[in-house]
């Protein structure tokens, strides 16, 4: 399994999402819209807003760290996992 400074193929489209932040999107891939109208990106590695509160969604603006976002950078499990209580 890769991690996030692995560096991948040229083909592959990697995912990443950053704790606290936003995800960021490195490879050949294109972007649309809800309409699947392109999106313009001049980049191969661009940073997506987790948030919802960036003024340049879809595209992270930093505005996450302003407002104390919190999200993991790992997977999430649903219901969360609560330890045990031994008694």
């Amino acid at each position: 399994m890769k991690d996030a400074t692995t560096r991948h193929d040229d083909g592959e489209v990697v995912i990443t999402p950053y704790r606290d932040g936003p995800y960021l999107v490195r490879g050949p891939f294109a972007l649309r819209d809800a309409e699947g109208e392109p999106i313009p990106v001049a980049r191969r590695t661009i940073a997506l807003c987790r948030c919802g509160k960036s003024r340049t969604r879809p595209f992270c603006d930093g505005t996450h760290k302003l407002i104390d976002f919190r999200a993991p950078g790992a997977l999430e499990t649903w219901p969360p996992e609560v330890p045990e209580v031994s008694s």
